[in-house]
């Protein structure tokens, strides 16, 4: 790839699935897979999704200690207070071998506005 290319490829993959808020919902709703909240525990606190754990983007520490624990073919699902921060921690993933990461479009935000 050249320089000029690279400059502006658009950050995809094809082990991260971005939904929006009705569809993610149907996804953990009727498939058994592992959610995480991404925010930290002062926001985690104030709300979150059923059934979420709640891994701190934020905690390097903490954040690699739980996912290193992990199946890496094991589907993932993220969310956090806007989109931001899980589609980062998609990336972070993804790079530490994770195959099967899908993220909330919009986050929780996002969440809250389709109850």
């Amino acid at each position: 790839m050249s320089f000029f290319s690279s400059l502006f490829k658009s950050k995809s993959s094809e082990n991260i699935n971005i939904l929006n808020a009705e569809e993610f919902q149907n996804e953990i709703k009727n498939k058994k897979v592992r959610l995480v909240d991404v925010r930290t525990s002062g926001e985690y606190n104030s709300g979150h999704i059923k059934n979420a754990v709640n891994v701190d983007f934020f905690n390097r520490t903490a954040f690699q200690k739980f996912f290193s624990k992990l199946n890496k073919e094991e589907p993932i699902y993220l969310y956090c207070r806007s989109g931001n921060r899980s589609r980062k921690a998609a990336y972070m993933l993804e790079k530490m071998g994770f195959t099967s990461l899908t993220d909330l479009k919009g986050g929780y935000m996002a969440w809250q506005r389709n109850q």
